[in-house]
C-alpha cells in the first residue's frame, strides 16, 4: 500500500490508509455531526504520552491518546467534537533516519480519541523506536521491542513488574527508577489507578497529591481518571522505555469487586455493571492492547500469552472478571467455605486455558503473571488459620488444581508473579502447604506497590509474624518500589528495589534483596539482604 509521509495532505492520508505490516484498531466511529465546525487543536494533545505493549516476535501494539486538556471534567481532554487523523512511524533508531513503517490512523471522539496501531512482519527481537504527528504536533518518541522467535532460546531478557500506584500517596518516583533500568519487557498487575475521590483514602502521614474529581463510576469519571495518571511524567517515563503487559486488579472498577458483584453487596449498587462498563471502555482506551481486548458490554478479554522466544512465556491472568464471591463476607479470617472444591478465582475457561498453555508451552520458564497472593498466608498462631478471603487463599481447590496442572505438565520452572499486597514477598509454593514435608514445586515473587501505602519503612523480614508462621515465606519488606528480574536459561534472578519515600519527589532507588530460582529448581533462594545502590 501507499505509504504516507509526515509533510501528506489530509486527502492523499485519507486515500492511502495504513501501510502493510500494521494494522490500526479500527472502532465504531459515531455518524458525523452536521454542520459541526473543523476545529483545530488549539495545543499540544500529546499530553498523555505514548506507550506500547503486547509484543510479539514480529511486531507490538503502539498507543497514544489525544488530550490538551487531560482533566477535563468530562472525560473528553479537551478535544473538538470531531475525528482526527494522527499520523505514525516506527523506525530502527531513535533518530528515525530508518523508518521501516509509517501510516495514519483516526482517533474517533466515540473512544476517546485514543489510537492503537497493531504492527506485524517487523524483525524479531529487536528495538525500534516509534512517534504520532497529528497537525502540527509531533508526540515524544518511545522505545519498543520486537520479542524474539518463538524457536530462539535467548541469552537473556530484562523484565520489570511493578503494582498499586495509587496517585494520592506520593510521587511515581518508582516509575521513573524502572525506566532507569532500561527493561526489555514491563508487566504491570494491577491497581495501575484508583478510583477514590481525594480525601476517601489518606495515607499514613497524608497525602501528598490529590485525584481529581469523583469516585470513578460513569465514562467520563474513568477517562479523566486515566488521563490525571497518564499525564504524570514518571508514569510517562516508564510507558516510554520499553513494551508494557498490562493486567487489571481491583481498584480499576471497584476495591475488591468480584465477577457482577460489588465490594459492598449489603449496599445496592444497581448500576454496578454500567460502572463496570464504563470501567473496561476507558481501560482499553488507555492501554496499550490489542484489538482482542476491544471490550464487549460488561466483557472485556484480557488473559493472553505473550512469549518470549523459547525462554519465557507469561501466562497474563485475569482473577476479577471470573471469580466466585469472596467466602465469609471478604476479610482475613477462618473460613472453611473458602475450600470448597467449586470455588474459582479463574473461571472454569480460564483455568482450562492455563492448564492447556502450560501442558503445550516447551519454554525454559512459564511465568504466571498475575494479581493476588499466591502462596497460603496465614496469619493466625494456632491450629486454626486466618487467611485472606480476596487471595488464592480463599480460592484453595482452584490453586491446588491449577499447581497439580503445571506439575502434571512437567512444567520446567514454574514462576508466579504477583502484586495487590503493597509489600514485597519471596515464597515457595507447595501443592501442599499444611505439609512441612511436602515438595515444593514452584517460586513466588511478589512487588510492593509504586506508590500505595505512603512512604513504607524497612524491617527486618525475620522479625515479621507472617514470615515466622510461614515457613515457605522467605522475605518481606514494606518499602515502596518494584521487581526488577533478569531471565536466562540457567537463572532467573530477581532485585527487590526499593524507594525510601514516595511523599516526596525524586528519591534514590536500591536493592533491597536479590533472590534468586535456578533451572530445575523450584523454590527462591536468597542471594543478597543488605542495601545497595545497583
Amino acid at each position: 500500500m501507499t505509504e504516507i509521509n509526515f509533510g501528506a495532505t489530509r486527502r492523499t492520508i485519507l486515500t492511502a490508509g495504513v501501510t502493510a505490516g500494521a494494522a490500526a484498531v479500527l472502532l465504531p466511529a459515531p455518524p458525523a455531526l452536521a454542520g459541526t465546525p473543523s476545529k483545530a487543536l488549539p495545543t499540544d494533545p500529546f499530553t498523555l504520552g505514548v506507550a506500547s505493549g503486547d509484543p510479539d516476535h514480529d511486531g507490538f501494539v503502539i498507543w497514544t491518546r489525544l488530550a490538551p486538556q487531560p482533566l477535563a471534567e468530562d472525560g473528553m481532554g479537551g478535544m473538538p467534537n470531531r475525528s482526527f487523523t494522527v499520523h505514525w512511524e516506527v523506525a530502527e533508531d531513535d533518530r528515525f533516519h530508518r523508518i521501516v513503517r509509517r501510516g495514519a490512523s483516526p482517533a474517533v471522539r466515540q473512544w476517546g480519541h485514543s489510537v492503537h496501531v497493531e504492527l506485524a512482519g517487523l524483525r524479531p527481537n529487536r528495538e525500534y523506536w516509534y512517534r504520532f504527528r497529528v497537525e502540527r504536533y509531533l508526540s515524544p518518541a518511545g522505545r519498543t521491542r520486537t520479542a524474539p522467535h518463538p524457536s530462539s532460546l535467548v541469552p537473556s531478557l530484562a523484565m520489570a513488574f511493578a503494582s498499586c500506584s495509587q496517585y494520592e500517596h506520593g510521587y511515581f518516583t518508582a516509575y521513573r527508577r524502572l525506566a532507569e533500568d532500561h527493561p526489555d519487557l514491563v508487566l504491570h498487575l494491577g491497581d495501575y489507578q484508583y478510583e477514590y475521590k481525594a480525601g476517601d483514602y489518606v495515607a499514613p502521614g497524608g497525602n501528598p497529591r490529590d485525584h481529581q474529581g469523583p469516585e470513578t463510576e460513569t465514562l467520563a469519571n474513568y477517562r479523566q481518571r486515566h488521563a490525571q495518571y497518564k499525564a504524570d511524567p514518571d508514569l510517562q517515563a516508564a510507558h516510554a522505555v520499553a513494551p508494557w503487559v498490562v493486567v487489571w486488579d481491583d481498584h480499576e472498577v471497584d476495591n475488591n469487586w468480584a465477577d457482577e458483584v460489588p465490594e459492598r453487596p449489603d449496599i445496592p449498587q444497581p448500576n454496578f455493571l454500567a460502572r463496570r462498563t464504563a470501567a473496561f471502555r476507558a481501560y482499553y482506551e488507555n492501554m496499550p492492547l490489542r484489538r482482542t481486548s476491544v471490550p464487549r458490554g460488561i466483557d472485556l478479554q484480557l488473559y493472553r500469552r505473550v512469549r518470549w522466544g523459547a525462554l519465557v512465556n507469561f501466562h497474563m491472568l485475569d482473577t476479577r472478571q471470573y471469580r466466585d464471591d469472596q467466602a465469609c463476607g471478604d476479610g482475613s479470617k477462618v473460613c472453611p467455605e473458602a475450600a470448597a472444591p467449586e470455588r474459582t478465582i479463574t473461571g472454569a475457561a480460564q483455568e482450562r486455558w492455563l492448564l492447556d498453555g502450560m501442558r503445550r508451552s516447551g519454554t525454559r520458564w512459564d511465568v504466571l503473571g498475575q494479581q493476588v497472593f499466591f502462596a497460603q498466608r496465614d496469619t493466625l498462631d494456632g491450629p486454626d488459620k486466618r487467611l485472606s478471603m480476596d487471595a488464592w487463599d480463599g480460592y484453595s481447590a482452584n490453586r491446588r488444581r491449577v499447581t497439580q496442572g503445571w506439575i502434571d505438565a512437567g512444567v520446567r520452572n514454574p514462576v508466579v508473579l504477583t502484586g495487590d499486597v503493597h509489600t514485597h514477598w519471596a515464597a515457595d509454593v507447595k501443592l501442599d502447604f499444611d505439609d512441612p514435608a511436602a515438595p515444593v514445586v514452584g517460586s513466588e515473587l511478589v512487588c510492593s506497590s509504586i506508590t500505595s501505602g505512603g512512604d513504607g519503612a524497612d524491617s527486618d523480614p525475620a522479625d515479621n509474624a507472617t514470615v515466622k508462621l510461614n515457613p515457605h515465606v522467605k522475605f518481606y519488606n514494606a518499602q515502596r518500589g518494584y521487581v526488577r528480574t533478569t531471565i536466562t536459561p540457567e537463572l532467573l534472578t530477581a532485585d527487590f528495589r526499593v524507594v525510601p519515600v514516595v511523599s516526596a519527589p525524586g528519591a534514590a532507588a536500591h536493592t533491597r534483596a536479590t533472590f534468586v530460582i535456578e533451572d530445575r529448581v523450584p523454590g527462591v533462594h536468597q542471594t543478597y539482604d543488605r542495601p545497595r545502590d545497583n
